[in-house]
């Protein structure tokens, strides 16, 4: 099992004390350093900063948000930082959902399948440098040659020579037509609320991906890099208690009303019984009592929390179902250095 540290993206301010966590990571044998975004600090940029003074692990967006950018851009920041770290860069992508999509990015939506796969050919194209990148569109047309347009797009290839034509593409994805998709033309995957318990719903999606023509890999060499807390304590209860009111969140306040892709995520995993409880209560301003409708036991599910030896039997659970790598938030060297002690060894 390899260990992503996952730093997420900023709050109110910029948080203190990253630097020593990602040196601390290095030193400890994690795989990977990942930064995220949502409509405040952006991945890239965290990343290239607290990057620089890193020599070994990989450098990776978990999740870059797909409507921010043109797929252009997407492929020139990841083509720089992939040559700044020497070869260690993954781009972690995703759809994000329609409030962020449409609201806070000012684009559409619909249709966010065929999106995806346009912006990771358009990308792909960009770090081939095999000829000048174009596309039919409909959604990224390459020269541009709709409303507005004065005729002169050309079709252009990059002008510097990415590092590699082969920068990992991971994709986040929760349906099943997306996580099918995600097995057929990325590299990775990066699920969110992915447990050893509903890793058997998720199978048939991917081996579907895996079988198309022209899939890029086999379940063998696909990476699959899970979100979750690790906490070694021998009191689990006030760390399953401190984990519910983000459970809460995400079951009740994330997405509009009628489309709550990871409220969807939830009912899969078979607590539709409490699902919509949980949103209108967090959508009434009533989160404590959202908060105290979340099980300790979806909770368990969803991380690993426990003793020493309870972790490293968690840990080969997680493990036995395709992980290759935890993405996991440590608040201090401390804590890394202890995670990484019982994990790795």
């Amino acid at each position: 099992m390899k260990l992503g540290l996952q730093l997420g993206y900023w709050g109110a301010q910029p948080p203190e004390g990253v630097a020593e966590l990602v040196a601390a990571a290095e030193d400890a044998g994690f795989d990977a350093v990942f930064t995220a975004e949502a409509w405040g600090s952006d991945a890239f940029t965290p990343l290239a900063w607290w990057g620089r003074e890193t020599s070994r692990v990989r450098l990776g967006t978990s999740i870059v948000q797909m409507s921010g950018r043109t797929p252009t851009s997407i492929a020139m920041h990841a083509l720089t930082l992939d040559h700044l770290s020497g070869g260690r860069f993954v781009l972690g992508m995703g759809v994000s959902g329609p409030q962020v999509v449409e609201g806070w990015y000012g684009q559409p939506f619909a249709k966010p399948l065929a999106r995806t796969r346009e912006v990771v050919d358009i990308i792909r194209q960009v770090l081939a440098r095999e000829g000048a990148v174009t596309n039919a569109g409909p959604h990224y047309p390459l020269p541009y040659d709709g409303p507005g347009s004065v005729g002169l797009g050309k079709p252009l290839k990059p002008i510097t020579h990415p590092l590699r034509a082969d920068i990992p593409i991971w994709l986040g994805a929760e349906g099943p037509k997306n996580v099918a998709q995600t097995a057929e033309i990325a590299d990775g995957w990066i699920p969110i609320f992915y447990t050893p318990k509903s890793a058997g719903m998720y199978q048939p999606w991917l081996d579907e991906g895996f079988a198309r023509p022209g899939a890029r890999h086999t379940r063998e060499t696909f990476e699959i890099a899970a979100t979750c807390h690790l906490q070694i304590t021998d009191d689990p209860q006030p760390v399953i208690d401190f984990l519910k009111p983000v459970t809460a969140l995400y079951m009740g306040g994330m997405g509009a009303k009628d489309q709550n892709f990871h409220k969807n995520v939830f009912e899969r995993m078979g607590y539709a019984e409490i699902t919509d409880q949980v949103q209108e209560l967090f959508l009434a301003g009533k989160r404590d009592e959202a908060t105290a409708l979340i099980p300790d036991e979806l909770v368990e599910e969803l991380h690993i929390i426990g003793d020493a030896a309870k972790v490293r039997d968690k840990i080969q659970e997680w493990e036995s179902t395709g992980v290759s790598t935890l993405l996991l938030s440590c608040r201090s060297p401390e804590e890394v250095r202890e995670v990484a002690e019982v994990v790795l060894g």
